[in-house]
């Protein structure tokens, strides 16, 4: 084969199963099915008890940031960083208008779910065929973590939605089988700048997923290079205004997070194969048979494309499994990476936007020619039970739960009780049961630290302050009973911020048992677990 010839081959598209033109009602209906059953199935798994589990640490700050207004919304917002704004303000929308129940702040993350799995089926429909593309759509919806974070009033289910959403419109947008008009090819470009911007700002994490995209662009795609490139450009100019808030705000958002570990990894990869998401969920008898089965047929792929580019003639059907393993495989590098480098953010919700990419690659591989079709059948069986083994003992289960503090707190407060929050970001999620859970004639302890009363909802992010030495010394004539509650006091194996927040923590503490001659200790949830201690007595 001529080197031109060789160049041709490259440049022409992978196969994939025809769609005949006037196909049956039942062909179609399959089809639909294909990519819109388990796409209403991740939905419905996300809608399922999705107010049961308590808000978490950063929901409550969530709640906080979008019920502000104005100058203070975006002053919430900077001191974000940018991160997760597109998120707020969308959800500030949402709020305004139905209010700021648990229900309406994780509805968003609920239905984002259900459209990642609709695209990840169209995605597997383009690249390869109806097969696989609905054992994919099936291996993403009975994910636990996509669940879980379906359930939680965070950006990660949008971002996950969002750089699926840019993937196929990339795929698209490369595709040399179609010639359409103009107009087409304009919508198609816009579509892939917007989705992609929007999925930088559902989080600074998507950046990676663009350049994932770009690895594999000039090997096969050559002739739509000055499109691909043209987008890349548009994308980087609507995301001006996300970078100046993120440089304003540096990394010291991020400041906590510790450089990567073997721990780290296995709960990265735990995530991506759907086989758990330690430390919030705890891990099941099933979760290292889930994992280790499921990077298994992962190896398989990345030694099945390897040995397959080796050959000129199979180059052109190995776009769509190059570029799913570019998928997983770029962002989790460069992550750990610039763990390693710079700033530590090797965390499995940051890299939870390749969990499709794992489904579509299993789908892939379980379904090769060379593999026996029962063996195949046998394969996704046993990976989809094995995530639904997963999946069940999840639900209504409360990591952190500042709903039962904020219960008890109540039902055993005096007269004259006050409450000191360690990092005074505690306060968002207290005040918020506070609201909702008070009844008629309770007792509330007066806030000490934060000193703002309950009437009045600010947005404490990452606030380690702790009471001055004469506050603290004045503190059991002005406090009969203190409740000292804290959560996310730091790491003492973290790093340096994160040890100088707890040995922080740690004094803070010992003044407060210090000064009370009597305290007493509960424990709420048991990720981050929420410390209520009520301390009395001189």
């Amino acid at each position: 084969m001529t080197g031109t010839q060789v160049s041709a081959s490259l440049e022409r598209p992978p196969q994939r199963e025809p769609v005949p033109h006037g196909a049956t009602p039942s062909a179609r209906l399959r089809n639909a099915l294909a990519l819109i059953g388990p796409a209403l199935l991740a939905a419905g798994l996300c809608l399922y008890d999705i107010t049961d589990r308590s808000l978490g640490f950063d929901e409550s700050s969530t709640s906080a940031i979008v019920t502000q207004h104005g100058a203070a919304l975006h002053h919430a917002i900077a001191h974000d960083g940018g991160n997760m704004a597109g998120y707020y303000v969308l959800l500030h929308a949402l709020v305004g208008l139905f209010g700021d129940s648990e229900f309406v702040l994780r509805l968003p993350s609920a239905i984002a779910i259900g459209v990642a799995v609709l695209l990840t089926g169209a995605l597997a429909r383009r690249l390869f065929d109806f097969r696989r593309a609905l054992i994919a759509s099936m291996l993403t919806a009975v994910s636990m973590p996509l669940v879980f974070w379906g359930q939680s009033a965070r950006s990660y289910a949008l971002l996950v939605a969002f750089v699926a959403a840019s993937f196929l419109a990339f795929v698209v947008l490369v595709d040399g089988r179609e010639r359409p008009a103009p107009r087409g090819r304009a919508f198609v470009w816009a579509a892939y700048v917007l989705v992609s911007a929007l999925a930088m700002y559902m989080s600074l994490m998507a950046a990676l997923a663009i350049l994932a995209q770009l690895v594999t662009s000039p090997f096969w795609w050559r002739r739509r290079w000055r499109s691909v490139g043209a987008g890349i450009v548009a994308i980087a100019a609507l995301c001006v205004p996300l970078a100046l808030l993120a440089f304003g705000r540096g990394s010291s958002q991020l400041a906590w997070v510790s450089s990567p570990t073997l721990t780290d990894f296995k709960q990265v990869f735990e995530a991506l194969t759907g086989a758990g998401l330690e430390p919030s969920m705890r891990a099941t008898a099933t979760t290292p048979v889930l994992l280790g089965l499921t990077l298994a047929v992962l190896l398989a792929v990345a030694i099945a494309v390897v040995l397959g580019l080796r050959v000129s003639a199979k180059r052109q059907r190995l776009f769509g499994p190059v570029l799913l393993l570019s998928w997983l495989i770029v962002p989790v590098v460069l992550a750990w990476a610039e763990s390693l480098a710079a700033q530590p953010l090797f965390l499995p919700r940051n890299l939870l936007y390749c969990v499709p990419a794992v489904a579509l690659l299993v789908a892939w591989a379980l379904t090769r020619p060379r593999l026996p079709a029962l063996l195949g059948i046998a394969g996704v069986a046993l990976l989809l039970a094995l995530r639904v083994l997963q999946l069940a003992p999840s639900y209504g289960v409360s990591p952190e739960d500042w709903q039962g503090a904020t219960a008890y707190v109540l039902a055993h407060a005096a007269g004259g009780d006050c409450t000191v929050f360690y990092p005074a970001d505690g306060r968002n999620a207290f005040q918020y049961y506070l609201a909702s859970g008070s009844r008629a004639g309770a007792i509330v302890p007066r806030p000490v630290l934060p000193a703002m009363q309950w009437n009045r909802v600010h947005p404490f992010v990452e606030d380690y302050a702790v009471p001055s030495p004469r506050t603290l010394a004045t503190l059991p004539a002005s406090c009969p009973r203190l409740w000292f509650i804290s959560s996310h006091q730091g790491r003492r194996g973290g790093s340096s911020v994160a040890r100088t927040d707890y040995y922080r923590y740690v004094r803070l503490r010992a003044a407060l048992e210090h000064a009370y001659a009597r305290h007493s200790e509960r424990l709420f949830g048991y990720a981050s677990a929420v410390h209520v201690e009520l301390l009395s007595g001189h």
